[in-house]
């Protein structure tokens, strides 16, 4: 499930009558079952299905399939019997079969099961005696343990899904036993004023000063350990999911998940939803594994995504989260719904684009789409060896080369000198895009290889330029054949420039000088003098900024016109990055100014200069 699996937010919902049940904290009965039920026993991760010389869990992005996309959409015939009503063991059962036949060989793994497991189509639940979630017998009537290994029967991974907190149904006013806990119930895992929390508050808050909220999911966590599972969704956490306070801080959750999914035996992937938080993300990388840092990329219309909402968000979202990925923990873009031509919503642009910037950024390669109706377009994007190779491979992820204006570039350094680069064109019509060798770090020639065409496009010489579509792209290899370039650097602290306006001197301990300028706002201006080239030309000036959102800033040179630039989010207001402009420069000292005009522009640590070859 994604951000709106329980939301009342517009066009993001689940029915009204479901959401005010929930939110109104209605109890069910909760549902007795022998304790020697497969479904309801709390047995030990440590299985015949565990495998003790499994890889590490994400030493590199995830890959498989998830059932959300599909459930939430609008698509004719796709929920026939209500809203979220795909989601069957019959079409678990089919998705299996068709990942296995068509994408394993390729690295495809997981089947995710996502939010309503345990549901009806009317979202009224089902728990086990100890307040715990048990499959809707209609949806799954062979219950999730047998799901689970007919999927492992496959070769296959399994994945489960969770809401954080103590679901308000599975309450049972507080007289619920819970599960190998000494006595406990569920009146014992929560705060005594029942708050609520999670994305959609359908939850109480557990509070972990009390013993018996880690042994509630300790408990949940032997279930799904024992029925086989190897990936578990915890989704509504915050700080995020659209809430922020203390009532929606489930930092405890996830670390309480950690330690008890360690006390299973069993290598279970813990996923983490929606919109989290990126100044907790130290807390996400010690206890998960993946954390979805933007919002659900599906539309909740006719068809699975759109553009405009919430594909084309990434490009903005994405690199503030950049540096926090890497073996053990990754950045989650969500779904990678490319596959089925007109459900999809996308143009082949877009929809190469969409992949393109999920494998250079190293998200988790899942998608959301119906594998037994792959198009052959579809086919060809998810199964390309040479692009899944960038995301799977030891390649760092990619972020921009450039300002995120309409026409990007990103780029990362391959491990044998080599860079990925992509090449984007966000307008809505179509644009030339450049990459220039000076703004990766070299001059001279270059070898560059189209990874999704599989073409070697020969040598060219400073640049590669390709004419884009609307939403196009191109992804390549390039291999420098000339030199290092050599770059002059100026500090924007310099007592030689100007400020003018808020702009002042700050400590930056992230900064080459550590200071920066700042307070680049509403008028605000920092003005680099005495900025000394040899020759006419445009130059690729780096910039290195701190911004802890996208900020735009107008850069001119030598007095001239300025042209505004969207710089994009560092990810907080320590750290310190980079993008190039091409700056038209004149023989001898020049002047360069960053202009924030009625906005606000990030802080300005320093620009390095290429000298020509």
């Amino acid at each position: 499930m994604r951000s709106s699996s329980y939301s009342v937010l517009p066009a993001r919902t689940l029915r009204a009558a479901v959401v005010l049940a929930l939110a109104a904290g209605a109890v069910t009965a909760v549902t007795a079952a022998p304790a020697a039920h497969a479904e309801t026993t709390g047995t030990t991760g440590t299985t015949a299905s565990a495998v003790s010389d499994a890889p590490a869990v994400a030493a590199k992005p995830y890959m498989g399939w998830s059932s959300w996309s599909m459930q939430s959409s609008k698509y004719p015939g796709l929920n026939p019997d209500g809203d979220y009503s795909y989601l069957t063991e019959a079409n678990v059962a089919k998705q299996t079969d068709a990942l296995a036949a068509k994408l394993k060989k390729y690295g495809y793994e997981y089947v995710n099961i996502d939010a309503g497991w345990w549901r009806d189509n009317t979202w009224k639940p089902e728990y086990d005696q100890y307040g715990r979630q048990k499959a809707d017998p209609k949806r799954f009537p062979s219950g999730m343990k047998a799901v689970a290994d007919r999927i492992h029967g496959k070769g296959l991974k399994a994945g489960i899904y969770l809401p954080a907190g103590l679901e308000k149904e599975a309450y049972g006013g507080g007289k619920t036993p819970l599960w190998n806990a000494g006595g406990c119930t569920t009146a014992d895992v929560v705060y005594s004023d029942l708050r609520t929390t999670n994305g959609w508050d359908s939850s109480y808050k557990l509070d972990f000063s009390r013993p018996c909220a880690q042994k509630y999911i300790d408990a949940q966590a032997q279930l799904i350990a024992g029925w086989g599972y190897d990936f578990l969704k915890l989704d509504g956490v915050g700080p995020g999911s659209g809430k922020s306070g203390d009532q929606y801080d489930n930092v405890a959750d996830v670390a309480a998940w950690s330690k008890a999914i360690a006390a299973t035996g069993r290598p279970v992937h813990l996923e983490l939803s929606w919109s989290l938080d990126i100044g907790h993300a130290a807390d996400w990388k010690k206890y998960a594994q993946g954390w979805r840092m933007d919002t659900d990329v599906e539309c909740y219309c006719n068809t699975l995504v759109s553009w405009e909402n919430s594909v084309d968000d990434r490009w903005d979202d994405a690199p503030g989260w950049t540096r926090h990925a890497g073996p053990g923990g990754w950045n989650d873009l969500d779904s990678l719904d490319v596959g089925n031509g007109a459900m999809d919503g996308l143009t082949q642009a877009e929809r190469q684009s969409y992949a393109t910037l999920w494998a250079i950024a190293k998200s988790p390669l899942y998608t959301g789409d119906d594998l037994t109706r792959l198009d052959s377009y579809g086919l060809s994007l998810l199964t390309n060896k040479e692009v899944i190779a960038v995301n799977q491979g030891t390649t760092p992820p990619a972020r921009p080369l450039t300002p995120s204006d309409p026409q990007q570039v990103w780029a990362a350094k391959n491990p044998d000198g080599s860079y990925t680069v992509a090449l984007f064109n966000l307008a809505g019509s179509p644009a030339t895009v450049s990459a220039s060798w000076a703004s990766l770090g070299f001059t001279g020639k270059a070898a560059v290889r189209d990874l999704w065409n599989h073409e070697n496009l020969g040598t060219h010489k400073d640049k590669v330029t390709q004419a884009l579509p609307a939403h196009g792209s191109r992804l390549f290899t390039v291999t420098p054949h000339g030199p290092a370039l050599a770059f002059t650097g100026y500090e924007a602290e310099s007592p030689a420039n100007t400020l003018a306006g808020n702009a002042s001197v700050a400590a930056c301990s992230a900064c080459s000088g550590g200071k920066e300028v700042g307070n680049l706002y509403l008028g605000g201006r920092l003005t680099f003098k005495d900025v000394v080239v040899p020759e006419d030309g445009t130059y690729q000036v780096k910039i290195a900024y701190v911004s802890g959102d996208a900020r735009s800033a107008g850069v001119s040179a030598n007095g001239g016109r300025g042209t505004s630039h969207k710089f994009p989010s560092t990810g907080d207001w320590g750290t310190a990055e980079t993008v190039s402009v091409p700056l038209t420069l004149n023989a001898g000292s020049n002047t360069i100014t960053f202009d924030s005009g009625s906005g606000y522009a990030p802080d300005i640590d320093r620009i390095d200069v290429p000298k020509p070859s």
